[in-house]
C-alpha cells in the first residue's frame, strides 16, 4: 500500500513537472526613442540600453529560477528611432508577445493602448512619470512600474517635513519634464502642510559652467527666506550648479543635492548590492530608475507565472492585482499593484550621490491599508475609472 502511494505520488510529481514545463514566456520591449534637448553638461550621457538592460536582467532572473520550475522565458525587442514607425514596431512586439514592456513617453504609451490590437495585452510603463497616467488618462491595460512625479514628490516632501524644513524656495526649468515635476511637488507641499514661500523659472541660455559662482548667488540673492531649495530640472542642466553656489547656505533637493528617486547606484541593503552586481556584470554600468522600472516590470511577469503556472496577459493581470501579489524589489518591503491605478507601490529612496539618506515612507506618516499609499495618488485622490 505505501509502495502504491509512493508510486501515485512520484507520477504525480513527473506529471506536474511536464505540465510546466510547457509554460513558455515572452515578453516583448518595446521602445520608442525621443530627441533629447541639449543640456550644459556631458559627464552623465543616456545609455543607449537603458531601460532595456533592465528588462533583460529582469528576464535573465526569471529564466533562473524558472529553470527549476520547468519555465522558459524570451525577450522580444523592437526599438523605433525618433520619427520611426511606432505603429508597426508595436504590431511586430504584439505578434511576438501579449505581455509588454513599454519605453515609451506618455503619447505615444497611450497611443498604443488604445489601439484595438492590444485591447486584450498588458502593457507595463517602465518609463513616463506622468500623473495623469495614473489619474483621468489612465488605461485598464496599462501597469506601471516606475514611480510617478507625485510618488517622488511626496517621498521628498515627507522628509523635509519631518525635519521640520517647512519652507521651500522653487526653481523650475523650462522642459516640459521640469514643469510636471513641479507641479507634483506644488502638490505635495500642500499635501504635508509646507509652504512654497518664493518660486522662480531658470530661463538662461547663458553657459553657467563657467561663472556660477557669479550667476547663482545672485539669482539667489533676494529669494524670501527658506529652509531648503528645491529644484525641478528633470533632465540634469542647470540644478547641479546650485550646489554650493547659493547666496544662503541652503540644502538642495529636488531634482539635485538630495534627489528622490526609484532606484541608485548608492541603494545597497535588503538584497540591492547584488541586484546592482548582477545588473553591472551583465551592462558594464551602473542601475538607473528607467532599468529598475523595467527589470521590476520583468519580475513581476516571472513571479506571476511562477504563482498561476499561466503565461496569457489576462490570467496574469488577474493575479497581479489580486490581494496576493507580491514582488521582492531589493528596496526593504514587498510591493504590490494599486488596483484603482495599477501603480507599482515601492518605497523611494532619498539619495545624494554618496548615500542614501532616507527611505520613504517616512517613519510616522500613516495610512490605513499601506504606508506605501502615502507615496502618489491614494484611491479617494485618483481619477482613474478603468480598474
Amino acid at each position: 500500500m505505501r509502495s502504491a502511494l509512493l508510486v501515485a505520488l512520484t507520477l504525480a510529481t513527473v506529471l506536474s513537472a511536464a505540465a510546466r514545463a510547457e509554460v513558455a514566456v515572452t515578453i516583448a520591449y518595446l521602445e520608442q526613442q525621443v530627441e533629447r534637448p541639449p543640456t550644459l553638461s556631458n559627464l552623465e550621457p543616456v545609455p543607449e540600453d537603458l531601460g532595456l538592460a533592465g528588462a533583460a536582467l529582469g528576464v535573465e532572473d526569471n529564466a533562473t529560477t524558472g529553470r527549476f520550475l520547468g519555465q522558459s522565458y524570451a525577450l522580444e525587442v523592437q526599438v523605433v528611432p525618433p520619427g520611426g514607425d511606432w505603429r508597426a514596431a508595436a504590431l511586430r512586439a504584439r505578434a511576438a508577445s501579449d505581455v509588454l514592456v513599454v519605453n515609451a513617453p506618455q503619447d505615444a504609451l497611450l497611443a498604443l493602448a488604445d489601439m484595438p490590437e492590444f485591447a486584450d495585452a498588458l502593457l507595463f510603463n517602465a518609463v513616463a512619470q506622468d500623473d495623469a497616467l495614473r489619474d483621468a488618462d489612465c488605461r485598464a491595460n496599462v501597469l506601471h512600474t516606475i514611480p510617478s512625479y507625485a510618488m517622488r514628490a511626496d517621498a521628498l516632501a515627507q522628509f523635509l517635513g519631518k525635519r521640520r524644513w517647512d519652507e521651500w524656495a522653487l526653481v523650475v526649468g523650462t522642459q516640459p519634464s521640469d514643469e510636471a515635476f513641479a507641479a507634483a511637488l506644488r502638490r505635495s507641499a500642500a499635501k504635508f502642510r509646507l509652504e512654497i514661500v518664493d518660486e522662480r523659472v531658470w530661463a538662461y541660455d547663458a553657459d553657467i559652467r563657467r561663472n556660477a559662482t557669479q550667476e547663482v548667488p545672485l539669482y539667489t540673492q533676494d529669494l524670501d527666506d527658506h529652509d531648503v531649495l528645491v529644484v525641478a530640472d528633470e533632465l540634469g542642466d542647470f540644478g547641479r550648479y546650485f550646489l554650493y553656489n547659493t547666496w544662503e547656505p541652503r540644502l538642495i533637493a529636488g531634482s539635485e543635492g538630495l534627489v528622490p528617486r526609484a532606484w541608485s547606484p548608492v541603494v545597497e541593503q535588503w538584497g540591492a548590492a547584488q541586484l546592482q552586481n548582477r545588473f553591472v556584470a551583465m551592462a558594464g554600468r551602473p542601475m538607473r530608475s528607467e532599468d529598475y522600472a523595467a527589470w521590476a516590470a520583468a519580475r513581476t511577469v516571472g513571479e506571476a507565472v511562477t504563482r498561476t503556472g499561466k503565461a496569457d496577459a489576462a490570467s496574469l493581470r488577474a493575479y497581479i492585482l489580486s490581494d496576493r501579489f507580491e514582488l521582492a524589489g531589493q528596496k526593504g518591503r514587498a510591493m504590490s499593484y494599486r488596483p484603482w491605478n495599477g501603480q507599482l507601490r515601492q518605497p523611494i529612496p532619498l539619495v545624494h550621490p554618496r548615500a542614501v539618506s532616507a527611505l520613504a515612507p517616512i517613519e510616522g506618516y500613516l495610512h490605513e491599508r499601506s504606508e506605501l499609499d502615502t507615496l502618489g495618488l491614494d484611491a479617494p485622490e485618483s481619477g482613474c475609472d478603468r480598474f
